[in-house]
């Protein structure tokens, strides 16, 4: 199972928007965007207020950096030549970028943005007040809709590890055991045995941090999808809403599933099965060729059928890979069809006054329909704390 992505992916990406410059009858191709600087040389960095940016052309690739990030892009075997400006405010990074397709003889660009995004108090001039010749391109977004069989491996390998540190989430999970500790102890026992089994094979991502993560947040948060963690100890007839993953080389699975401290009670149960055959209708539903709508409507139908369709606040999943939440979206009002490789998490869930239920799994889309990536148990028994 690989756990880095090899060289000749990054040559066939290299190659694939060699050949969208040509057809564009561009000289050169910029990405501004952080994650598709990573897709296409492998050279992975925060996006700060410092602007990083890569220009590809027929035969060079080049990089504009800010100071503190030269030795270490330096270290990338794939980038031709590192352009940098000192810091910003006080540098001026665009126009460093302007200089660096000058020497390139680039005239005509094609760039993923019209300058660098305005994160972090970032307020610089756009790339077509410097170059003459700008348009806009979607092409790496484009390209990380379908994943390729390594970047498919990628996210296996992550669920692997996900999985494991899941069931020690699960096994450490008692009544009065504090949330944050539960989740700190099976996120290091988690990244633990990911980096004893790796060793070396593993790349660090992380300053300090461990590759795995495991936690949950419970009670009355769980009726939020994007509930905090409470600062209260676990208590009996709890309700959970668990999510684990693991950093694989930039590549992320995700694993959710709903938690019980305890028996719940018959409103519980049935809110729990619907939640769950609703999962089981949109992953069943999967497979090259399905309009995406089709999915989320399939799932709302059924919702509408059980009269808990007001419980329901968002589509049935996403895409995801280099990014936790990547397009296509399986939403009604998604206008396209899956693809053989791509990935997508499939998370119906249902919120009440009291409690939410949700488990989220990572499904690729295969030649023969689809393969689960995460295996923890989905069924009732398989999901509840004895106390």
């Amino acid at each position: 199972m690989p756990t880095r992505v090899p060289d000749h992916e990054f040559a066939d990406r290299l190659d694939a928007v060699r050949g969208e410059i040509a057809d564009a009858d561009a000289d050169a191709g910029v990405w501004f965007g952080a994650t598709s600087i990573e897709y296409l040389c492998g050279f992975d960095h925060i996006q700060t207020e410092r602007p990083v940016a890569l220009a590809v052309t027929q035969d060079r690739l080049e990089i504009v950096v800010p100071r503190l990030e030269v030795e270490r892009v330096g270290q990338n075997p794939r980038i031709d030549a590192v352009h940098h400006y000192f810091d910003y405010p006080q540098g001026e990074p665009m126009q460093v970028v302007a200089e660096m397709l000058a020497g390139l003889d680039a005239d005509t660009v094609v760039a993923d943005m019209d300058g660098a995004p305005g994160v972090m108090g970032y307020d610089g001039p756009a790339l077509s007040d410097l170059v003459e010749a700008v348009e806009t391109q979607a092409w790496v977004a484009d390209m990380r809709y379908a994943k390729s069989p390594t970047e498919v491996d990628l996210v296996r390998e992550s669920a692997r590890w996900g999985n494991l540190a899941h069931r020690y989430l699960y096994d450490l999970t008692a009544v009065g055991r504090h949330p944050v500790s539960v989740s700190m102890e099976a996120s290091a026992k988690g990244s633990r045995a990911m980096l004893d089994a790796l060793g070396d094979e593993y790349v660090p991502r992380s300053r300090g941090g461990g590759p795995v993560h495991a936690g949950y947040i419970t009670g009355e948060q769980t009726r939020l999808p994007h509930g905090h963690t409470a600062n209260r100890r676990l208590q009996e007839g709890d309700v959970a809403i668990t999510g684990a993953a693991a950093n694989v080389d930039g590549y992320y699975s995700e694993l959710e599933r709903t938690l019980f401290l305890g028996w719940p009670d018959e409103d519980q149960r049935h809110h729990f099965e619907v939640m769950k055959e609703a999962q089981t209708i949109a992953i069943e539903a999967l497979g090259p060729g399905v309009p995406l709508a089709d999915v989320d409507e399939q799932v709302t139908a059924y919702f509408e059928e059980q009269g808990v369709a007001d419980l329901a606040q968002h589509h049935v999943g996403h895409n995801i890979g280099m990014g936790g939440h990547e397009p296509p979206y399986i939403d009604a009002g998604w206008d396209g069809e899956m693809q053989v490789g791509e990935i997508y998490t499939i998370e119906p869930g249902l919120y009440t006054d009291e409690y939410g239920y949700r488990h989220s799994d990572t499904v690729a889309v295969t030649e023969d329909g689809a393969e689960a990536l995460t295996y923890f148990p989905r069924d009732l028994e398989g999901n509840v704390i004895e106390v």
